[in-house]
């Protein structure tokens, strides 16, 4: 029992922690954000797991786990303000060609990010050719051109 309470604990606790850091972690991912994510989950195993490395206690945990996983999925399907807070919302970053300051300082993004989706997706190269930008739930950011430069 012991080791259930332990894995939802710890599940819980990251789920908060990588909804705390940002969608920027999930879609732009660097050389620093593979190593923390390799320190934290040998970290999290031994914080799960405690003294007990028996294949019986692993196997519960990851029953566990995936059980986790499963049930916020229907909590999310059920009450659809729960999957707002657990994965966050699109968030307009250009709109009709400007910046969204704010919203782009609140997403820890740089303007060169927004652009290089821009170039990378529709080959647009300067802001005012961009209608919309939009970091999405997972983290990419979708472009929609300005009609004057989708000719």
């Amino acid at each position: 029992m012991e080791t259930v309470i332990r894995g939802l604990a710890i599940y819980f606790s990251l789920l908060v922690i990588v909804r705390l850091s940002g969608r920027r972690t999930l879609a732009q991912m660097t050389p620093f954000d593979l190593v923390i994510i390799l320190v934290i989950s040998e970290t999290t195993q031994q914080a799960m797991v405690g003294e007990d490395f028996s294949i019986t206690a692993s196997v519960l945990l990851i029953l566990t786990l995936f059980t986790a996983d499963i049930a916020l999925s229907y909590v999310k399907r059920w009450w659809p303000y729960s999957a707002r807070l657990i994965d966050g919302v699109a968030t307009v970053l250009v709109v009709n060609g400007k910046f969204e300051e704010e919203a782009m300082r609140g997403c820890r993004l740089e303007r060169r990010d927004v652009l290089e989706a821009a170039r990378s997706q529709q080959g647009i190269d300067t802001v005012k050719d961009i209608k919309f930008a939009i970091l999405e739930v997972d983290g990419n950011i979708s472009i929609v051109k300005n009609s004057s430069a989708a000719g």
